[in-house]
Parts: structure tokens; sequence; C-alpha cells
């Protein structure tokens, strides 16, 4: 069992782990409704692993040694992370980056990296004693706690928007958890469950509330490295909604650095789409938080965001890394999902496949070099989008079932 603590990532101040829930509660008086999160708190392990396991970095055992994981028999029965890093040589070939890899996370058991920070969340919800936990999301979130609480007996409320995608909501709903559509944003349906977790007593999974999301997404900066090794990547392009998962890759890149592990922490490129991007115009404008973009919207709807929750420490890690952050137009990112699908086999949501997009602009803008050592970050599975995924794609027209219709086809 890690023995840990809590680091206030705004005023650096700590907490004994039960001492605290959520945030720092003297940050959190500055906190102004529907803005971004303050006083996020990091988990600060007491110590961790000097040399590389030797098995593989999902395995539970191995976990320990690097999250704030109580007892093992908590952990989810699913099979979360461990995806692979692919080497994606027509992909190197046709963008000319001979160094490029794909971190393919649709093949997380519900289809996203999501899964990641659930399986912690859930873990630790169980530790506590907890029996229900809600969460906030435009999908993905939402799908990811549902599989987990379901693997391990556990209830989920989930508050979604009501438009979001179809397939997403069915996903959710077969996995058995308690789903609210909302008639309003994200950012509504996300203000009503933290209301709904103080009235009800149910743990909360919100991203950046809860301290754990940011340390469960770290475990897929643990496996890039670890596939790497020796070697590191110089930078790894990440979509932003909330800005929790390059918050995650960001702490553990910077865990592994403490540990001596790597030799240095890559830049974080953020990606998002014009249409939600926050981020973008934060750093753009020298800023230390962001701006609400009112009337938020993109075809990427996992990145939709008026305010993201996690955008202080976004932004600080960013700048840290010496990163940048682009936005794609969705035009740009419904080419990027065939052109994905099509040179790697990868078929990804709008979300995931807007870093593809942002590479591109990357490399335009000389925010990336063509012989870097590159890591796209994938994040979630076409197969949560199809109406989208099918604005990238021309259908052919019917055949007659004969020979002669085939070859004047063909001609």
């Amino acid at each position: 069992m890690a023995s840990f603590r809590f680091r206030c990532s705004e005023c650096g101040k700590h907490y004994a782990e039960r001492a605290v829930e959520l945030v720092c509660p003297d940050c959190a008086g500055h906190q102004q409704p529907g803005g971004s999160t303050r006083g996020v708190l990091e988990v600060e392990l007491d110590s961790l692993p000097s040399v590389w396991p030797d098995t593989s970095m999902s395995d539970p055992q191995v976990l320990a040694e690097f999250l704030p994981l109580g007892p093992l028999h908590t952990w989810p029965p699913l099979a979360v992370g461990d995806t692979p890093l692919l080497e994606a040589e027509r992909l190197r070939r046709h963008l000319g980056t001979p160094a490029l890899w794909i971190k393919d996370d649709t093949r997380n058991p519900s289809g996203s990296t999501k899964d990641r920070a659930s399986a912690l969340v859930v873990a630790k919800a169980i530790e506590y004693g907890r029996d229900t936990i809600a969460a906030a999301s435009t999908g993905n979130a939402a799908i990811a706690l549902a599989a987990t609480a379901a693997a391990s007996g556990i209830r989920a409320v989930l508050f979604v928007p009501a438009g979001a995608p179809e397939v997403k909501l069915v996903q959710m709903l077969a996995y058995g958890a308690e789903v609210l559509p909302i008639d309003g944003t994200y950012d509504e349906a996300f203000e009503l469950c933290v209301q709904a977790c103080q009235r009800f007593g149910w743990y909360n999974r919100n991203t950046a509330l809860n301290p754990f999301t940011i340390e469960g997404k770290k475990t897929a900066a643990l496996e890039i490295a670890a596939t790497m090794t020796p070697e590191c990547p110089d930078a790894v392009v990440v979509p932003v909604g909330d800005g929790v998962i390059i918050a995650g890759i960001a702490k553990g890149f910077a865990d592994l650095r403490r540990a001596g592990l790597i030799s240095h922490i890559p830049r974080l490129i953020a990606v998002q789409p014009k249409g939600s991007a926050a981020i973008v115009h934060a750093l753009d404008e020298g800023n230390d938080d962001v701006q609400t973009v009112r009337n938020a919207v993109s075809i990427a709807d996992s990145l939709v965001v008026q305010a993201p929750r996690n955008a202080r420490l976004c932004l600080r890690q960013i700048r840290a890394s010496n990163g940048s952050a682009v936005a794609v137009a969705d035009e740009a990112i419904i080419a990027a999902i065939a052109e994905l699908a099509r040179m790697t086999g990868v078929f990804a949501e709008p979300a995931a496949a807007a870093t593809l997009a942002g590479l591109h602009v990357a490399l335009q803008k000389g925010l990336v070099d063509a012989a870097e050592r590159i890591v796209l970050l994938v994040t979630g599975s076409g197969l949560k989008d199809v109406s989208a995924a099918a604005q990238s794609i021309a259908r052919p027209t019917p055949v007659e079932p004969t020979i002669e219709a085939l070859i004047a086809r063909s001609s």
C-alpha cells in the first residue's frame, strides 16, 4: 500500500489523505460558479520505484507502487490500461515523421482512456466504504464509470447532457448505471452533480474535483515511457476538454522524472476544437486562467467545455513542459478520422482524432519538429460516434450483382 498525501496545486498546502476529499478548502473559497476548479489537489507519493518493473505497468501489484492504492482487492476486475504504443509506419511515411507513435487507448474496456481514472476512483470509493459514485460527463467519463462500477458491483449515477451521442447513452445504460439526461450543457450537468453529491452523500468522480482522476490518467504516461525506455518522447499530443487527461500525462512523466526513470519531461501539445478553445486562448494571451467560451460547440463532443475545470493546473503544466496548444477546425477533425483509420487501422472518435489534426497544425507552425520523437494519445473509439465518422467517408453506390456491372464500375 503506497503512502501519500495531497498537495494543493494552487497554494501548495499539504493534506493527509482523510483530511480532505476533493479540493483544497482554502482555495475553494475563491471558487466561482461555473468557473475553473480552484484548489485542485495532486497526489504526492512518499516513495517511487527506482527501477522499471519486470511485468506490465497495468499489473495491480506494479500499480500499487506508482498509485495511491489501498487494498488491491478493491481494484476493479477489468483489464484497464496496458494499451499498445503503435509505431504506425505508414503514418510516419505519410507525414514525414520517422519517430511517431500512436498510444491507442481505444482498446480500454469501455473504449476510452477515461477507464484509467474511473478504475482508481472506484477502487478508492470501495476502500472508503462508499456505495454510490456520481459523475457529470459529456459521455466517455460516464461510460467508464458505468463499466468499472458494474464490474465492481457499486452504484453509479451519471449526469450527462441530453444531447450526448445516442451510442454513448446506450453504452452507459447497458452497464446498468442510473443515467440522468440533463436538459442543458455539460457545465450545468457538472454543477448539478456537485450539488447532488453534497445533498445525498455520494462519492464525486467529477473530473478535476476528485484528485484521483488526475492520478489514474497518469498511467498512460507510465506505459508510454516504459515501452520507449531508455528513450523518452520529445512531445506528446493530447486532446483537451477539461484539462485532466493532459494533467495526468504531466503527472505521470513528473513522477517518472522524480524517480530517475526518464531523462526529461516531454513537451505537452494540447489540442482543442476552434469552437471550444479556452485553453488555447488563455495560452495565447498569457493568462493564468480561462475566459468562459459561451455556446461552445464542436463535432468533438468530448472536448466541448465552456470553462475547463482543470484550466489553471493545465495551463501551468503545459508552460512548465515548454509545450503549446493549437486549435483545429471541425473539418480538420473529420478528415483526421479517416486519415488515422486508413494509415494506422485505428478508428477514433472526433475528440481522439483531433490529436492528428493538431499534429498537422503543430508541424506547420514549427511547434514540433518532424524528426522528434512524437506520441499521439488517441483517447476514444470511433464506435462511440459513428455518425461523426460517417462524415469523413464517401459512401459507394450499389452495384448490380453481375460481373459485367462490376467490370463496368472498375473501368
